[in-house]
């Protein structure tokens, strides 16, 4: 057996703990530390972090067992994950992992008798624009076609060659124009401070340390109604403005980069492309609300956006925009990149709070809200990626300029993702009058091959599903709200009409299922129960009753627990058996789809 010198590790630890307000909070870092020693967390290395933080084991056992990314045994040398939540589901994703299995020889969850390869299935990567996608390792590879699949396994078993990464295909569009967001995602390999700086960069956050108070600040980003593009769509300026005014303790800004609702990547291009875009907001808003201490929260699985930003944090150091007295003004910023592990949860602001402060991603009671005590009981800021990147545009064009490109309510434009069936899925920036239709039909080239549009979710796989008729309607959050879904984080899922909806539904229920925190028992049983009831629908065991069951199951988990995530789980459930219940029903009576199948092969759609 192999024993770890984790003692080796301890100067490493010193300098990651010294990072944080209190040690515990350094419990994920180390954590990842280990793993990239040991390959996994072994018993000694749960250990060696419990002697470094000063908390018991079985607390860091627990924190271990919590987040999906953190392995107690050893995988193979090539750890494939193959995303299958819908997005991947719709591009066949269960054709590729039926050839993955019977290449390899191996089921999901296993690993190869040479130790070459462990293959596993995780829910989205929120690489959806590039479905069916996988992980390898630390990169991306997709889509996973009749194309891509003899390489993969090339690499996998022969290595003479590595996989491409999916942004070297050409199958996707990528907005390089937008008005406000996109303009710089051109170039793949991301825009660095030389070229940011020449593009008007950093000229806002300039603006503000200089020339503007906070509150001057403040209020501009209220006027121009720019809203919270996470999905809760809460008025920026707004929550900004709760922040005491004269609390003695220190203010934390925290930005949400654990993107991970499927349909969805808006934010990974942000990070990848355009890291400074981000950075200059973090500034701005930090001066805005009295911040000195910045946390960015990146999702375990963004290796690659992970690394960019770092970079650009890096750039901004060593150029006077990041640290003591930036740029001459008397504005002081830090700011330290926190990994996650693989944990949808932690997208909800309080569960983020709870990771980030060395625990499980559970998520906290409200009142008090965060900006009152957040982040170490003290006030607290928590933006999303793209929020933070409409700051610095926003001050240095104006607030009316922004408004004007929205609506009454809400300012500005939007990445939209759009995934699934679009002939031509990718990312799409526009003012956030769009209409659905526009975005569908003519930005993405409509449905592909020519099919009819069978349904729509508008803004991420928690979002109610629209019918084909209901798609003329505006992407601004009140429109949708109007419509009785929502637009949330602007992932659009095209479904057409080959989609079988009992098989889409049970899609969403194996995710919700599997990302429950686990807290709250209407969220944890009624997330199970609803699985295991469209499972045995799905194998065309179904009950008279079933269907009367499941949507009396979603209406007592809507309302009943800590946080919207049980809410979010019962959505799809009521939406989708409502708009299509013949369907469903003709599933339960009859065992079967009434759908024509298309042959199963890596890009089958079932």
């Amino acid at each position: 057996m192999t024993v770890f010198d984790f003692k080796s590790l301890d100067s490493q630890a010193k300098v990651i703990i010294g990072r944080y307000e209190e040690p515990r909070a350094a419990m994920l870092p180390l954590l990842w530390l280990v793993q990239e020693r040991a390959g996994f967390i072994p018993p000694e290395g749960e250990a060696w972090v419990s002697q470094k933080l000063g908390v018991a084991i079985s607390h860091v056992r627990e924190v271990v067992s919590f987040y999906t990314m953190f392995r107690t045994k050893p995988a193979g040398k090539h750890h494939l994950q193959l995303c299958m939540s819908l997005p991947c589901l719709l591009k066949g994703s269960g054709g590729v992992l039926a050839q993955l299995t019977e290449r390899l020889g191996i089921g999901a969850g296993e690993t190869t008798l040479d130790g070459k390869v462990t293959l596993s299935t995780v829910e989205c990567l929120c690489a959806c624009e590039s479905a069916p996608m996988a992980q390898v390792n630390e990169r991306y590879v997709g889509p996973l076609d009749a194309k891509s699949l003899p390489e993969v396994f090339r690499h996998l078993l022969e290595e003479p060659h590595t996989p491409a990464r999916f942004d070297e295909y050409s199958s996707f569009h990528v907005s390089t124009g937008g008005p406000v967001l996109s303009k710089r995602f051109k170039n793949a390999e991301g825009t660095w401070f030389d070229a940011y700086a020449a593009d008007g960069g950093y000229e806002a956050a300039r603006k503000a340390l200089t020339s503007m108070t906070p509150a001057q600040v403040t209020e501009e980003i209220s006027r121009s109604n720019l809203r919270g593009l996470g999905g809760a769509g809460f008025p920026t300026g707004k929550k900004w403005g709760f922040i005491p005014k004269a609390s003695s303790k220190p203010v934390f800004l925290v930005v949400n980069a654990d993107e991970g609702e499927p349909g969805t990547f808006k934010d990974r291009y942000l990070l990848e492309r355009d890291p400074h875009a981000l950075l200059e907001g973090m500034i701005i808003a930090a001066y805005a609300i009295g911040s000195h201490k910045a946390y960015v929260y990146i999702r375990g699985e963004y290796f690659r956006p992970a690394a960019r930003f770092a970079k650009a944090v890096e750039e901004a150091y060593a150029r006077g925009w990041l640290g003591k007295k930036i740029q001459g003004t008397g504005f002081d910023l830090e700011v330290v990149i926190h990994r996650g592990a693989g944990a949808y949860i932690c997208g909800e602001e309080t569960a983020l709070l709870s990771s980030l402060e060395g625990g499980k991603g559970y998520p906290k009671l409200k009142p008090p809200f965060p900006a009152i005590s957040g982040l170490f009981k003290c006030p607290t800021i928590v933006n999303n990626v793209e929020t933070l990147s409409c700051v610095p545009p926003i001050i240095r064009q104006g607030a009316a300029w922004f408004a004007g490109l929205g609506t009454a309510k809400q300012g500005g434009s939007r990445l939209f993702s759009l995934s699934g069936h679009a002939a031509r899925p990718g990312l799409y920036e526009a003012p956030v009058t769009v209409t659905l239709r526009d975005l569908i039909m003519n930005q993405a080239g409509g449905v592909r091959q020519g099919r009819k549009l069978k349904a729509v979710i508008p803004g991420g796989i928690s979002a109610k599903v629209l019918t084909a008729d209901e798609i003329d309607v505006a992407m601004d959050f009140d429109s949708l709200a109007e419509r009785g879904t929502m637009a949330g984080s602007a992932g659009v899922i095209v479904m057409d009409e080959t989609t079988c909806m009992v098989e889409a539904l049970a899609s969403a229920a194996r995710f919700f299922a599997d990302e429950s925190c686990g807290q709250c028992s209407p969220c944890r049983e009624g997330t199970g129960w609803i699985l295991k009831v469209m499972n045995r629908i799905r194998r065309g065991e179904g009950r008279d009753g079933d269907l009367e069951a499941l949507l009396s199951a979603a209406s007592r988990m809507e309302g009943k627990t800590i946080c919207v995530f049980a809410d979010a789980a019962a959505w799809p459930v009521v939406s989708y058996i409502t708009k299509f219940r013949s369907e469903f029903e003709h599933h339960v009576k009859t065992g079967t789809c009434d759908l024509k199948r298309e042959p199963s092969h890596a890009h089958a759609d079932h």
